[in-house]
C-alpha cells in the first residue's frame, strides 16, 4: 500500500471511531436528557412518610443505609420541601443510577449528565444522586461539585462510601446521615396513626399491637409494609444484597462459607462471638475457612449493612476488637434465619432503637455480670427479657445484673424492656423500670 493510501486508511479508521464516539455519546445525551426531565416530574409528586431526620439545607449530605431503607424517599422529601421553599422544579437535578434503561456508567458519564442539564437549564442545579456509588470515583465528581459552589445531596447502599479514602476525597465537605429502616413510629405514621398525640396511642391500643406483632417479625423496611408476601420479598431483598452487595462486590468464591457465617451471626445474636469461634464454626461445616477471612466477611457485612457490632465496655482493646455482639440492621431480614425468633427478635430490635440513638456510643457489658446494652455518656442500662416473670431465677438474673453494674457505674436509669410487662422495681435504694417494647419506643413510658 502507498504512503497516501495509508494515510487515507488511517484517516478513515479514526473517522470512524470519532463518528462512533459522537454517536454513542449523542445516543447517552439524549436519554440522560430524557431522564432528568422524567425524573422532575416524578420526583416533585411523589408521595412519601415523614421521617425523623433533619438535614440543614445549606449543607451537602452523603446518605447511607441498607437497600430499600427509605433514602430515595428522603431525597424526594427535600426535593418538595425546597419547591415549598420557592426554588423551580428546574433547578431539580435527581438521578438514579440503579435505572435499568442506563448503560455501564462511567466517571466520565457524571459530568455528561451535568452537561446536558446546562443545556437544557439556565439555572444553576440542585443535585440529588440516588445509589451513586455504582458509578466508580464517584467521590471525586462529588468533592468537584462541593468545591464549586454546587448544592448536592447523595445517596448509597455501601459503607464503603464512609471509608477512610473516600472521607479523606470528600474533605469534610459533606455530612453523613446514616438512614435505617423505619423507626415503630415512623411504622405507624406510614399506617395513619397520629403517633405525637398521646392520647390516639392510647385510644388505638388494638390497631397498635396489631401493627407491632408486623413490625417486630418483619421489621421496618418501608416497601415490604404493602407487601402481602413480605417473607418472600424480605428473602428476595437478602438474595440481592448477598450477590450483589456482597458475592460480586468483593468476588467471593466460598459462598457457602458466608452463608454459613451469617447463619450463626443470627442464631448467636444475644452472644459475644470471636473470630476464631466464628472461623472454627464454619469449618466444622465442612468449608475450611480461617480467621483472616472471617474478618473479612465480617467487615463487608458490615459494609452492605446487614450488621453492625458493638464492643465490651469492660474488655480490654484485644477482646473489644476480637469478641463482639453482632445485631441485624432489620428485624425482617434477621427473622429469615430463626427457627425459634421471640427473645433474639426482641433483643435486636432493642439494639437497632438504641444504635440509632446513640450511635457508638452504644456498648455491651461483660465482666462477672452481664449487662445486654450500656451507654456510658447517658448513665444509662438496659436489659432485655422476653417474659421477666416467667421464673424466679430469671427475674433474679435480669434485676441483680443492673443492682450489681450500678455498683460500678452509678446509672441514672436502668431499665428492663419486655415483650409486654410493666412495673417499676425499688431495691437497696435503686429504681429499675419495666417497660414492653412497644412503649419503650414510642417514647411513651
Amino acid at each position: 500500500m502507498s504512503k497516501i493510501g495509508t494515510i487515507r486508511l488511517v484517516y478513515s479508521i479514526n473517522m470512524s471511531i470519532f463518528v462512533e464516539y459522537n454517536r454513542q455519546n449523542m445516543t447517552k445525551k439524549d436519554l440522560f436528557k430524557q431522564l432528568i426531565a422524567e425524573y422532575q416530574q416524578f420526583v416533585s409528586n411523589v408521595s412519601f412518610t415523614e421521617r425523623d431526620y433533619s438535614m440543614e439545607d445549606r449543607l451537602n449530605w452523603v446518605l447511607v443505609g441498607v437497600r430499600r431503607a427509605g433514602k430515595s424517599y428522603m431525597l424526594f422529601r427535600q426535593v418538595q420541601k425546597l419547591l415549598q421553599n420557592g426554588h423551580s422544579l428546574f433547578e431539580i437535578l435527581y438521578f438514579n443510577f440503579e435505572d435499568d434503561r442506563l448503560p455501564l456508567m462511567s466517571t466520565a458519564d457524571l459530568d455528561l449528565i451535568k452537561i446536558c442539564y446546562e443545556e437544557m437549564y439556565n439555572h444553576k442545579p440542585i443535585f440529588f444522586l440516588d445509589e451513586i456509588q455504582i458509578v466508580p470515583n464517584w467521590e471525586k465528581f462529588a468533592r468537584r461539585l462541593a468545591d464549586q459552589r454546587y448544592h448536592v445531596f447523595v445517596t448509597g447502599s455501601n459503607a464503603k462510601m464512609l471509608s477512610s479514602e473516600i472521607a479523606t476525597t470528600l474533605g469534610g465537605r459533606y455530612m453523613i446521615q446514616n438512614v435505617y429502616p423505619f423507626t415503630f413510629s415512623e411504622f405507624l405514621t406510614h399506617l395513619g396513626v397520629d403517633t405525637a398525640d398521646k392520647n390516639v396511642i392510647f385510644h388505638s391500643r388494638v390497631k397498635i399491637n396489631k401493627a407491632f406483632e408486623t413490625y417486630f417479625y418483619f421489621g421496618g423496611l418501608p416497601e415490604a409494609i404493602k407487601v402481602e408476601n413480605k417473607r418472600e420479598w424480605l428473602s428476595g431483598l437478602f438474595q440481592k444484597v448477598f450477590f450483589g452487595d456482597l458475592i460480586s462486590r468483593y468476588q467471593i468464591r466460598n459462598d457457602f462459607a458466608l452463608r454459613i457465617l451469617i447463619r450463626k451471626l443470627a442464631e448467636s445474636v444475644k452472644q459475644p462471638s470471636s473470630f476464631n469461634r466464628l472461623a472454627n464454626v464454619v469449618s466444622a461445616s465442612g468449608k475450611k475457612i480461617s480467621t483472616d477471612t472471617v474478618i473479612d466477611y465480617l467487615g463487608y457485612l458490615k459494609e452492605s449493612w446487614l450488621i453492625f457490632p458493638i464492643e465490651n465496655f469492660a474488655a480490654k482493646l484485644a477482646d473489644k476488637v476480637s469478641n463482639k455482639k453482632y445485631y441485624f440492621v432489620d428485624n425482617g431480614i434477621l427473622n429469615l434465619f430463626l427457627s425459634d425468633p421471640h427473645t433474639s427478635l426482641l433483643e435486636n430490635m432493642v439494639a437497632i432503637q438504641l444504635k440509632r440513638l446513640y450511635g457508638d456510643g452504644l456498648f455491651f457489658y461483660h465482666n462477672g455480670i452481664e449487662v445486654d446494652f450500656i451507654i456510658p455518656e447517658k448513665d444509662l442500662a438496659v436489659q432485655v427479657c422476653y417474659h421477666l416473670n416467667d421464673t424466679e431465677t430469671t427475674r433474679k438474673r435480669e434485676v441483680n445484673a443492673l443492682l450489681q453494674f450500678a455498683k460500678f457505674m452509678d446509672v441514672k436509669r436502668m431499665l428492663i424492656i419486655t415483650k409486654d410487662e410493666e412495673e417499676t422495681i425499688s431495691e437497696n435504694g435503686k429504681k429499675i423500670e419495666v417497660l414492653p417494647i412497644w412503649k419503650w419506643i414510642l417514647g411513651v413510658s
